[in-house]
């Protein structure tokens, strides 16, 4: 798999929108700012976050706003220019933009960092804080 994380600012505001199907997408800007042989350098990486996590990042991804964003990468040619994609998996936000949110450790809710979100596995044997059942599945 190939695996991107970027922290930036975002370019504009989330645009979310619904496939025919019914499933909910959302796409953010980001720029990244670098520097390269001691000039300012900017970057920027389309990101698409599918279902419940697009329709969540739509709130923190504001025009400005600072959000870290992991997920497997892609490049897409239009018009004869390359860009760089993102099938994002997960977003943090980091602050800044509307509402000066500061983020502090929230995240999308993926991954496993909540036993109550319901989200992943699909069995209906959730007993406890959803992480005990975890533990027996790590060969290490």
């Amino acid at each position: 798999m190939k695996s991107i994380t970027v922290a930036g600012n975002c370019t504009r505001d989330a645009e979310l929108r619904t496939t025919q199907s019914g499933q909910s997408v959302a796409g953010v800007s980001i720029a990244v700012n670098g520097f390269s042989k001691g000039t300012k350098t900017v970057d920027y990486f389309e990101a698409t976050f599918w279902g419940k996590r697009g329709e969540s990042v739509i709130q923190f991804a504001k025009k400005g706003a600072k959000m870290c964003v992991t997920g497997s990468f892609f490049t897409d040619e239009y018009n004869g220019k390359t860009k760089l994609c993102i099938d994002a998996s997960d977003f943090t936000p980091m602050g800044g933009g509307e509402g000066g949110n500061s983020g502090g450790g929230q995240s999308s809710g993926g991954g496993y960092d909540s036993g109550s979100q319901g989200g992943g596995d699909g069995g209906g044997n959730n007993s406890g804080s959803g992480r005990s059942d975890l533990d027996d599945e790590i060969p290490f």
